[in-house]
């Protein structure tokens, strides 16, 4: 086999690997934080880039805002253009796992009360969507916040929250990358160093 055609296969390998990595899964920031969400009109505020959280008034830069005494309900921040929960109609959703979150979504903004029956009852799988504007770039970012529920609405946890670092980019609710992404992604560039090791040698 010729130095050429070595060089091509370990770079198609490594090129093909890293591209299945990189499309098989978004690239995001996870926070598993497991906070109750008081049953207050204030709640639970939170900053999701900075992990900032307050239950008596917003942190700077707040995001998401999970809250009520004795319903679950909503609050974005402004402007509307830029916040917001994932939902259809004027009614926030709860989201299917690996359901995704972009710019094609439809969002409700301002203060919401979704239908209690929208909740999963003692159960973790409840996945709500949200976009958020990260003041560090003035960029847009889609997130997923993932809510426990005990026996009603009011016995609340938010478990965690996850977000697509890079802008305007969909992320898909409750999934966050595998050890073994990136380790396909280590492999595909090993690939194209063996390559490179191979050439010189030849």
């Amino acid at each position: 086999m010729t130095s050429l055609r070595r060089t091509a296969i370990a770079a198609a390998t490594g090129a093909g690997l890293m591209m299945a990595a990189s499309s098989a899964f978004a690239v995001v920031v996870f926070n598993p934080i497991n906070l109750p969400i008081p049953n207050t009109i204030d709640g639970l505020y939170v900053n999701v880039v900075t992990g900032a959280t307050s239950t008596t008034s917003g942190p700077a830069g707040w995001d998401i805002n999970p809250y009520g005494a004795t319903a679950m309900q909503f609050f974005a921040p402004t402007p509307t253009t830029s916040s917001g929960y994932a939902g259809t109609a004027g009614v926030i959703s709860n989201l299917a796992l690996g359901t995704s979150i972009s710019g094609l979504s439809a969002f409700v903004t301002g203060a919401t009360t979704p239908p209690a029956a929208s909740w999963n009852l003692n159960s973790s799988n409840n996945y709500v969507g949200f976009r958020f504007l990260n003041e560090a770039g003035s960029t847009v970012h889609y997130g997923w916040m993932q809510l426990g529920f005990g026996a009603t609405v009011t016995q609340r946890t938010l478990l965690g929250y996850a977000f697509e670092s890079t802008p305007n980019l969909a992320i898909q609710a409750g999934v966050v990358p595998e050890p073994g992404t990136y380790a396909l992604m280590g492999l595909g560039l090993a690939g194209l160093m063996v390559a490179a090791r191979r050439r010189k040698q030849d």
